[in-house]
């Protein structure tokens, strides 16, 4: 499954043969369609594999930050922690799974689609969590979509994968996220 989501992640779903993955694992037709129905069977456990690795990811900012009792320490703790780690997640990956499989239009509306928007929410939810106190109250705040402030750190992450690979530089991943969490600091200066 390693050597499929990496196929998938670097050329595409489509560009990705059964061959090419069958290849790269150093495994056999047989083997793969014992596991595996079909090549969109394949597809449907790397994503999932992919959204407990993403889950786990986010898990790990908030064990992380759990300890911090100032609501707009912990979100400004939390953001940093992403930020601080970009360069190691550029290391490990080129891309995400998620822009590469959701662009085929195989996907759209698929149970795929749904499990990748599933894990969306669960990030969305989780951060709307830290940024509703942190943000209470606040002036510079006032009339701020907090579900779409919160989607905005997905759309960097999702973007900061493009830009890298545009510029091909893996160090963009760290400067947008570093620019996503100047934004919410701004917001938690009431001056």
């Amino acid at each position: 499954m390693r050597a499929a989501e990496r196929l998938m992640t670097d050329q595409g779903y489509s560009a990705t043969s059964v061959d090419q993955v069958i290849a790269e694992a150093g495994s056999s037709k047989g083997a793969f369609f014992h596991h595996f129905a079909s090549k969109t069977d394949l597809a449907s456990q790397v994503v999932d594999r992919y959204v407990a690795a993403d889950l786990a990811h986010l898990k790990a900012g908030l064990a992380a930050t759990a300890g911090v009792d100032d609501p707009a320490v912990r979100v400004v703790a939390f953001l940093r922690f992403y930020e601080d780690g970009a360069d190691g997640l550029m290391a490990e990956q080129s891309g995400c799974l998620y822009a590469t499989v959701l662009a085929e239009r195989e996907f759209t509306g698929s149970d795929v689609n749904r499990r990748v928007a599933a894990a969306a929410r669960v990030w969305r939810d989780a951060l709307v969590d830290l940024l509703r106190p942190a943000l209470a109250g606040r002036r510079s705040a006032a009339g701020i979509d907090l579900h779409a402030l919160a989607d905005h750190l997905y759309t960097t992450f999702e973007g900061g994968f493009i830009l890298c690979r545009t510029l091909d530089n893996p160090t963009a991943m760290r400067a947008q996220l570093r620019i996503y969490r100047q934004l919410v600091e701004a917001l938690l200066r009431d001056d």
